[in-house]
């Protein structure tokens, strides 16, 4: 049975560790959407090897587990001359690169669905590349992918309880820590299992709807 009062005890650490979670998720899918905005546009390039250097990303990114990535920019940063990198730092590093290579293929079949005379006509109207891109281009592929992007977005909340192999003290290290003290393991990791379902439920729920509301605009 549950041991209540321990419960109630260890809720403010869990309430903390939440933050963390949220404030490594967010920043990481923040900088994560600009790479990938910048990855897509390579995929799209008419230059050949704009083609090849985005697609190499993505294999890279993709191909290597995130765990080993986490570890490698946690290690690999201070070895070139930058000694004072907090796992925090490290974390949102990693899982920025990463989920901007899963954002960037998002992101490219939206760049492919708007419709060429659309960019044919901002071009004769004057607009430079990078307008059409800031203007046309990422509101509209953001707008038909945006039930992929809030599943995205599910994805890397998930990711993040890796982060604690760098000592971060996101939830799932607080949890370990936790049933490490009070050997109670189904206890505490069914809570942070409880944390995690409080996040991305309604994520979940309004990736739905907007992709309800996106098949009713279209029909």
């Amino acid at each position: 049975m549950f041991d209540w009062p321990l419960v109630l005890q260890n809720l403010p650490l869990l309430l903390e560790a939440l933050w963390v979670t949220l404030q490594v998720s967010v920043a990481a899918l923040v900088i994560g959407f600009f790479i990938g905005i910048g990855v897509a546009s390579m995929r799209l390039s008419a230059a050949p090897w704009l083609r090849r250097c985005g697609g190499a990303y993505i294999f890279v990114f993709r191909g290597i587990p995130l765990l080993v990535q986490l570890l490698f920019v946690y290690y690999f940063l201070p070895r070139v001359g930058m000694p004072n990198v907090s796992p925090m730092t490290a974390a949102v590093i990693a899982l920025a690169l990463c989920c901007a290579a899963y954002i960037a293929e998002i992101l490219r079949g939206g760049f492919l669905a708007i419709p060429a005379g659309q960019l044919e006509a901002a071009g004769l109207l004057g607009l430079s590349a990078q307008q059409m891109l800031v203007r046309i281009r990422v509101p509209q592929a953001v707008r038909l992918t945006l039930p992929a992007l809030v599943n995205e977005m599910i994805l890397l909340i998930k990711a993040s309880s890796l982060v604690s192999v760098v000592g971060l003290a996101d939830l799932t290290r607080t949890a370990q820590n936790m049933a490490a003290s009070d050997y109670l393991f189904v206890q505490d990791y069914l809570m942070l299992a409880v944390f995690y379902c409080l996040i991305n439920m309604p994520l979940a729920w309004c990736g739905s709807r907007l992709e309800r509301r996106l098949k009713e605009q279209g029909a």
